[in-house]
């Protein structure tokens, strides 16, 4: 496995779309937490989206929060490309057929993938981490304010918590892809789900039908934006609200986890790969 994960690794570092998302992703993050925010502050315009938030909201004190505030929504459908990229493009290729010829068996080199990716993931979040710290340290020079920094706990924590809600994410990708043995279908579907489907149903059906408003507990998207709003992120950041405890959006997290992993396991084995 090892030996499949070391490969899988350097194929990402030299596939230019992973670093092309991975820009993507903090250049969101960076202007829609905080060059909006700030200038709406400096500008004084209420039009302007999280113009409201205030200064502090963009102090180094919040900047973890600050920093894992787009995974329920936009940096979580990075992390979905991403897994669907590293199995789906296997289908594209052809190179299923050439990579399990060599001797290792199917779910070696799948978890030599699912290895990679965690190490892709964590990449991401402490990307987004260090340039969320980045730009609120700028920003409380530019205005003169105090550099209160969060403990090193509550750090460690924004990190734990936002890599496990973009492995879920990332998972899902793996998922999709597996299963219809490709990239772009996986991606729309996966895209369609995140951003209509499920904004759908918790915007507008949770709060006419009971049932629906149950069951968004258990869907992704809300669960994951409980949890990051448990660790710092703003309430009013698209896809974060306090939906669920924190401890019921990890076991749900987790869970997807393990569902995804399991299930795309168990395709990749047991059907055909061309």
């Amino acid at each position: 496995m090892w030996a499949s994960t070391k490969a899988e690794l350097h194929k990402m570092v030299r596939r230019g779309a992973n670093w092309f998302m991975l820009a993507i992703a903090l250049v969101l993050g960076l202007t829609f937490a905080y060059l909006v925010p700030y200038a709406g502050y400096v500008g004084g315009d209420s039009d302007i989206p999280s113009a409201d938030r205030g200064l502090e909201a963009l102090l180094p004190a919040e900047f973890v929060g600050n920093s894992i505030g787009g995974l329920p929504f936009f940096t979580g459908a990075i992390s979905l490309i991403l897994g669907a990229l590293a199995i789906g493009n296997e289908y594209g290729w052809g190179t299923w057929k050439t990579v399990l010829t060599q001797g290792p068996s199917r779910l070696t080199v799948f978890s030599g993938k699912l290895a990679a990716l965690t190490v892709a993931n964590l990449v991401l979040v402490a990307s987004g981490i260090a340039t969320s710290a980045a730009a609120s340290a700028i920003i409380a020079s530019v205005e003169d304010q105090a550099m209160d920094w969060p403990a090193f706990a509550d750090v460690a924590l924004g990190l734990g918590g936002g890599w496990l809600i973009a492995m879920m994410w990332t998972m899902m990708g793996v998922t999709l892809a597996v299963t219809t043995r490709g990239v772009a279908v996986a991606v729309g579907i996966g895209l369609v789900w995140m951003l209509a489907v499920q904004n759908l149903l918790v915007s507008i059906a949770a709060p006419l039908i009971d049932w629906i408003a149950d069951a968004q507990e258990w869907l992704p998207g809300p669960v994951a934006g409980s949890l990051v709003e448990s660790l710092g992120a703003n309430p009013n950041t698209p896809g974060v609200a306090e939906l669920v405890s924190d401890g019921h959006a990890l076991t749900v997290i987790c869970g997807y986890l393990l569902l995804f992993g399991v299930l795309s396991g168990v395709l990749l084995r047991r059907r055909d790969v061309v």
